[in-house]
């Protein structure tokens, strides 16, 4: 009984004394957290990634708004339930061939319509062919990616390997598209 008693007293001076150390430094609760912050809805997230692609050109826009295509439609409530369903279904081959009709095809789903938000006022073939060369551009660069030597190295040569047949984008696309690369081959 007198255990218990003396590991209650040590709790409570422990935690007591714990409290009195700071742990951070002085400027610390100047410093954003995110803790304190509201999240942001749906449509205001959707409409913030827009946005950012609205500054840029049309085919670096598309391809900026191509890269993020998960989370857009996560945001977007993609894939439903019954998608869900459906997917765990398909056998491997079947689902590689949904993959590849649905990236065939970017250009006449959502994507369209996230691309014509950021650039209202470009032509809708203009917008069918950005689309369709980020994927390209996209496809490019992974089927040079050759992991054969220092990682980065093989990042950077698969995506200069791509720039050369597209040309097009800005250094900053080609910068992010290194970035994707080296996410998605790690």
């Amino acid at each position: 009984m007198a255990w218990l008693l003396c590991m209650g007293l040590f709790f409570e001076l422990l935690f007591s004394a714990r409290k009195k150390i700071a742990h951070e430094p002085a400027f610390a609760e100047a410093r954003p957290s995110g803790m304190d912050t509201t999240p942001q809805s749906a449509e205001e997230e959707l409409s913030a990634i827009i946005a950012g692609a609205a500054t840029q050109p049309l085919l670096d826009a598309a391809y900026g708004l191509w890269r993020q295509r998960y989370r857009l439609e996560t945001i977007a409530g993609r894939p439903t339930a019954e998608e869900i369903r459906i997917n765990r279904t398909l056998s491997p081959e079947q689902f590689g061939a949904k993959y590849r009709r649905e990236r065939d095809h970017a250009h006449e789903g959502p994507m369209f319509g996230y691309v014509k938000r950021a650039h209202p006022h470009a032509d809708d073939q203009a917008i069918r062919q950005a689309i369709i060369t980020a994927v390209e551009f996209e496809d490019e660069y992974n089927k040079h990616f050759d992991w054969n030597g220092d990682f980065w190295d093989c990042v950077v040569r698969a995506v200069a390997q791509a720039a050369r047949r597209y040309p097009n984008y800005r250094d900053t696309t080609y910068r992010d598209a290194r970035s994707d690369l080296a996410y998605y081959m790690k």
